[in-house]
This record gives C-alpha cells, sequence and structure tokens, in this order.
C-alpha cells in the first residue's frame, strides 16, 4: 500500500510494504519510502528551492521539500528541512509524522516513535501518525499498543486501507483469524492494487484450511506484482499442502531467486526439492 509523504492536507505517502510468511502469520516491513526519480529530481528539488527563496518563512516550503528529499533517498536533507519547518510552525504535526517516517527509513525507530508521540499530542486524531506508530510498535512485538493505534486509526473513520491491514495483522497473530480476514478484506476494498492485504487474507485462509481461497488470493498478490518473494512462496505453500512438490518447488525456487535471504522461501525449496521439477 503506498501512501504519500504528508504536506499540509494528508495526501499519499509512497511507501514499500513487503509481507512475510510464518507458519500462518504474515509481517510486513512497512512505512520504507519508496524511491521517487521524479519527485526527488534535481529539476524537481531546484524547483521547490526557488519557492523556499521566495518565501523563506513558510514552513509548508520545507515540508514539501524535505517529502522530496525522502523520496529521493536524501534523509540527511529530508531531516534538515523537517527540522526547519518544525521551527518555523512548533505545531506543524504533519512535518512531525514526515520527520518519523524518515527516521524510520534510517533505523532509528526511538526517534520515529518520539515524532508520532508529538504530531499525536498536536493532533490526537491524525491517522497517519496512529499508523505509523502503530507499525513500529508491532514490529516491535508491542502488539497491544499497535493494536490500539490501529484501532484508534480505524475509529476516527480512516480511508487509509493501512490501517486494517495492520490491525489484521495483529489478528492474525492472535489467532484470530476469521476478524483478520475481515479486516484485509476492508483494506482490499480501500487499496485494491496492492498485493499486500491479499497475500495476509492467503494466510488466514491457509490456517483456516481455506486452501482455495489462500490460493485465488495469492494468485491475485503475484498478478498485481510478480516480484515480491513472499507472495511465490505463499503460492508453493498452498501447492505443497496440496502434494505438488513440483510446482511447489519451481514457486519458492522463483520465490529465492527473488529474494535470496528470504527464509521460508529457502526452507521450501529445500523441503520440496526431491519432486520433479528439482530434475529440470
Amino acid at each position: 500500500m503506498q501512501r504519500r509523504l504528508q504536506v499540509r492536507i494528508a495526501g499519499p505517502m509512497l511507501l514499500l510494504s513487503g509481507l512475510l510468511l510464518a507458519g500462518c502469520e504474515t509481517t510486513t516491513s512497512t512505512d520504507l519510502i519508496r524511491l521517487d526519480r521524479a519527485q526527488g529530481s534535481e529539476q524537481n528539488i531546484a524547483s521547490l528551492s526557488s519557492v523556499i527563496q521566495a518565501n523563506p518563512q513558510d514552513p509548508e516550503g520545507y515540508n514539501v521539500r524535505g517529502a522530496a528529499y525522502g523520496r529521493s533517498g536524501d534523509f540527511k536533507r529530508a531531516v534538515d528541512d523537517f527540522n526547519r519547518a518544525i521551527q518555523l510552525n512548533p505545531r506543524f504535526f504533519q512535518a512531525y509524522a514526515n520527520r518519523a517516517l524518515v527516521y524510520r527509513n534510517m533505523g532509528k525507530p526511538a526517534e520515529a516513535v518520539n515524532d508520532y508521540n508529538t504530531a499525536l499530542q498536536i493532533n490526537p486524531n491524525y491517522d497517519v501518525a496512529l499508523i505509523g506508530r502503530g507499525n513500529i510498535y508491532r514490529q516491535a512485538g508491542r502488539i497491544n499498543e499497535a493494536f490500539n493505534d490501529f484501532d484508534r486509526a480505524i475509529q476516527q473513520d480512516t480511508t487509509d486501507g493501512r490501517a486494517w491491514h495492520g490491525r489484521g495483522l495483529i489478528y492474525q497473530v492472535r489467532g484470530q483469524h476469521a476478524q483478520a480476514i475481515e479486516d484485509f478484506s476492508k483494506a482490499i476494498s480501500l487499496s485494491p492494487g496492492s498485493p499486500e492485504p491479499y497475500n495476509g487474507r492467503g494466510v488466514s485462509y491457509v490456517a483456516l484450511n481455506n486452501d482455495d481461497n489462500a490460493f485465488a488470493d495469492f494468485n491475485h498478490a503475484i498478478e498485481l506484482n510478480d516480484k515480491i518473494a513472499e507472495s511465490w512462496a505463499n503460492q508453493a505453500l498452498v501447492y505443497e499442502r496440496r502434494g505438488d512438490k513440483a510446482r511447489a518447488y519451481k514457486s519458492y525456487n522463483h520465490a529465492v531467486r527473488l529474494d535470496p535471504n528470504y527464509k521460508p522461501a529457502q526452507d521450501g525449496a529445500a523441503r520440496t526439492r526431491s519432486g520433479p521439477a528439482a530434475a529440470g
């Protein structure tokens, strides 16, 4: 699911979410900025710099340019711009959330949480900050706190499918797969082009021994983006459960080629290597 770094109004923030298969639950690496060469191009940043030169006391200009730097992968300059935006307007909660996202990408989750906390002190109903903080909490194993953040965002009538996706992942971890499927389905309705909730829902279908629906979800995730190793490994799992070791091996092996470090695919390929596909 993709969302943009936030300007003053809540716009889409570009993220890269990757799903992992671990038994019968999925985990995600969310809130990762997808590099955007157009938004982060020298030409675009030069244009934004001209706006800042014309209005040096306007925090919005720094926030927008900081977002562009973030999408280009220049996190240091992004943080510098968000710092300046916050200096000019200490209640600029979107800038705190943007800086939090950059900190998250820099591997600084504590700093990110601090910024999300500040954004929520200024605007307790800011769904972007609730979802961002919830993702960090979930990845840190602080499941109850993560659930509360996702649930709060949902109670605020957010239209961001990541809230339902995140809460669905927690239901999944808790073994509440019927509720997880409901949340993943809502996430799909809000973001039908995102493969992640299809993978999530498919894993819960597997846990409920509904392999046909799981297989359909994993295949659709592959149709949406065939470069995600987890989707292929998930598909392979259904083949394996059906006893089709040849096709399972092919899909596991494809997942390994996409991500050589993805352990579920490595393990699956090792389990099914004796199948006829291994000889080919």
